[in-house]
Order: C-alpha cells, then structure tokens, then sequence
C-alpha cells in the first residue's frame, strides 16, 4: 500500500488527537515518512502518544506552532 494511502486511512485518527493540527506526508534519510505537525513539542509530549510507525512507514513529528486554514485566492475572488 502507497503512503498516501496509508495517510488518508489514519488521517483522521490522528487528527483527533489534541495535540495534532495538521498530517502529511515528508522525507527522513531520503525515505519516504508520515509528518504529523503538532503545535508544540513539548505540549505532545504529556498527551496521548504518536505511534513510531503506522503500517510500516515510520512517523516523524514536526513542531509546526499555529496553523491557519487560508482561503484559495480563486474562491475568494468570487466573494
């Protein structure tokens, strides 16, 4: 199975988690790896726990600080 397929299967899940603002998909060692972003480090840290790997791709977190939903331009042009 691709990692994008494994990513859309436990988006969601992952999403879920409070810590979690936003899931990709990113590169470790020229290896492809799911990137779970969270706000804070050290606010994941004392929180439900990230898994290492989901379905053999491996999962790296990125501290990602605040993260805002900005509108397509195109969409807003209609506005």
């Amino acid at each position: 199975m691709s990692i994008e397929d494994v990513k859309r299967r436990h988006e969601s899940s992952l999403m879920s988690l409070p810590q979690v603002v936003g899931v990709g998909i990113g590169e470790r060692d020229g290896k492809p790896v799911i990137a779970v972003l969270v706000k804070t480090k050290e606010a994941a840290a004392g929180l439900p726990p990230i898994p290492e790997s989901i379905e053999g791709y491996p999962v790296t977190i990125v501290e990602a600080g605040d993260v805002t939903a900005h509108p397509d331009e195109k969409e807003s042009d209609a506005i």
